[in-house]
């Protein structure tokens, strides 16, 4: 096998997706974490998983098929029986001449080819695909598990007088764990259905007649059908039991967290239930482990932009703040910067507003207010572990910030964020919550505004034309738009019929420096240190994301919705 892992990177190094160096790192963390070297690369986000399986399907000589493109017909599914398909991870294709298409994800599991041969009485021919699309196909053409779906559950609900009151009382009396119930079913259902679509929330809220359930999509909200009334109750008896919290309180709101096992991978889902008139109503955050190991090259940055991040995170003392609203993604850009640091020789402590994500190798405290535990008295008492670097969830009050700052000034690396509209916001937000002008100028190293903008479907983008309205608004120029390539999604099944799939940040940095530290130390209002901070170079929100729907890689109409407000 060595060789031929070392025949297929050589094909990505031909194709110019991998470089000498990059196959180097591939292949140390292949030894050092003893996984397959494809997963490396693609963990390494050298490749995606297409461009990995493409290039092992050209060195053995075998075709290689994007499920995303591809429907087969029903007639062919039901060759293989779904439990040989889920078991084996594989999907019939095709049928030519008395010999079956078997797509697989591995070339070299002769065992599972001999099988099929054995079980199908057929001659059997493989075809690659990557092992995600895989079981996403199976899912599709055979029915979400074992030929049930939220649909097919609903319509059951819908359709039959099922009397939910014993599901309640013997969910109560500890008897939750029978996954036969039908209740247990539609929980797990919608959940499994929401990290299928790469859902960020789903929404449970009760009306007069009805429950609706929505998920959150790439930050915008997409409803789902809606759940007859008489569900809320036993559905959110069952989300209680899952976060063991209370299932008699029903007055006052209540957190809790379930932690779960979906197609071998790990997922936390933050549960928050609040009182309304109509009942209670449940938000579930999704958190995915494996989504938080993001690297600095994934955010968005731009080049020059880039290098400034790194050179910033790698100062030894000073804080660092990154601002804008909930969801924007502050959380993760900061993670992806403790990656980055986290080595064996550096200690790392976090304060966090809940723990959202658990990161190997740094210590996470977690605030709890009903007994005292803040960020004041966190960050007080982390300072006596001797850390290097500090990770502070927001900086919220006057304390805090002191403290924060103090923690800078005696030599350590400080994180942290705030909620302002743009980066220069955050100096006279530090300002106004009580700290000294000459304790901001000589702690703040840099500030760093950030949004989230939709990216387009690399599936089904197009060239577009933006509406002469945008183009003015965004204070294109001729220059601009001779050079331009515009595009939009226009919807296929791969990105949910959006055409949009997956997100990426849009930057404003800015360094501080002798001219911008003097200007806060004499308290120089917001919009002149703004003007400043663009003679010296910084890009603005607006202007970022104009740049990147310029290359085509987001539209105009989702840059400006995000940050129109911000030109100037």
């Amino acid at each position: 096998m060595a060789k031929s892992r070392g025949d297929f990177t050589e094909i990505l190094v031909r194709r110019q997706i991998l470089g000498p160096d990059q196959l180097e790192e591939a292949r140390a963390l292949e030894r050092q974490a003893g996984m397959k070297m494809n997963d490396a690369i693609v963990k390494l986000g050298y490749a995606t998983n297409d461009q990995v399986m493409s290039a092992i399907a050209e060195f053995h000589g075998l075709q290689f098929v994007d499920l995303t493109e591809v429907t087969i017909p029903p007639a062919v599914v039901e060759l293989v029986p779904e439990s040989v398909a889920r078991e084996n991870v594989v999907l019939p294709l095709s049928q030519e001449n008395g010999a079956l298409k078997i797509i697989m994800s591995d070339p070299s599991d002769f065992d599972t080819v001999q099988k099929l041969q054995f079980i199908l009485n057929k001659d059997i021919q493989p075809v690659l695909a990557p092992r995600e699309q895989i079981i996403e196909a199976i899912n599709r053409h055979y029915g979400q598990s074992e030929t049930e779906s939220v649909d097919s559950m609903l319509s059951e609900f819908t359709d039959t007088a099922i009397d939910f009151t014993e599901t309640e009382s013997t969910a109560a009396g500890g008897m939750s764990d029978d996954s036969d119930a039908p209740v247990v079913k539609l929980c797990n259902l919608i959940i499994q259905e929401a990290v299928s679509l790469r859902a960020s929330d789903i929404h449970i809220e009760p009306f007069a007649d009805r429950v609706r359930v929505r998920y959150r999509i790439d930050g915008v909200l997409v409803e789902r059908d809606s759940c007859p009334r008489r569900l809320l109750a036993p559905m959110l008896s069952r989300l209680k039991i899952m976060a063991s919290i209370d299932i008699a309180e029903k007055r006052r709101p209540q957190d809790g967290r379930i932690k779960m096992n979906l197609n071998g991978k790990h997922y936390d889902l933050r549960l928050s239930l609040l009182p309304t008139n109509n009942g209670q109503s449940a938000v579930m955050r999704i958190l995915d482990r494996g989504s938080i190991q993001v690297s600095i090259k994934d955010l968005g940055f731009a080049e020059d932009d880039f290098q400034r991040f790194q050179n910033i995170i790698k100062r030894p003392n000073g804080i660092f703040l990154v601002t804008g609203p909930t969801g924007s993604g502050k959380t993760t850009t900061l993670y992806a910067a403790l990656n980055e640091l986290n080595r064996p020789d550096r200690k790392i402590i976090t304060a966090e507003d809940p723990v959202e994500y658990y990161l190997p190798g740094v210590n996470q405290v977690e605030v709890k207010h009903q007994i005292g535990l803040d960020f004041a008295r966190i960050i007080r008492a982390m300072l006596r572990q001797a850390p290097n670097i500090i990770l502070v969830g927001e900086i919220r009050d006057h304390e805090t910030a002191e403290i924060a700052i103090q923690a800078s000034l005696t030599g350590h690396l400080v994180f942290s964020t705030l909620h302002t509209n743009d980066a220069p916001s955050a100096i006279t937000r530090l300002v106004d919550i009580g700290v000294q002008p000459f304790l901001v100028a000589s702690s703040v190293i840099a500030m760093m505004a950030q949004r989230l903008v939709r990216i387009n479907c690399v599936k089904c983008k197009e060239p577009d034309e933006p509406a002469a309205s945008e183009i003015k608004l965004a204070g294109i120029t001729k220059e601009q738009l001779a050079s331009a390539t515009f595009m939009r999604g226009r919807g296929c099944s791969h990105c949910n019929h959006t055409g949009y799939r997956g997100r990426l940040g849009i930057f404003e940095m800015m360094r501080m420096n002798a001219t911008l530290r003097e200007m806060t130390f004499k308290r120089e209002p917001h919009q002149a240190i703004r003007r400043q901070a663009r003679l010296l170079g910084m890009r603005t929100l607006l202007e970022d994301g104009i740049n990147k729907a310029l290359r085509g890689v987001t539209t105009l109409e989702e840059v400006l919705s995000s940050c129109h407000h911000e030109g100037e």
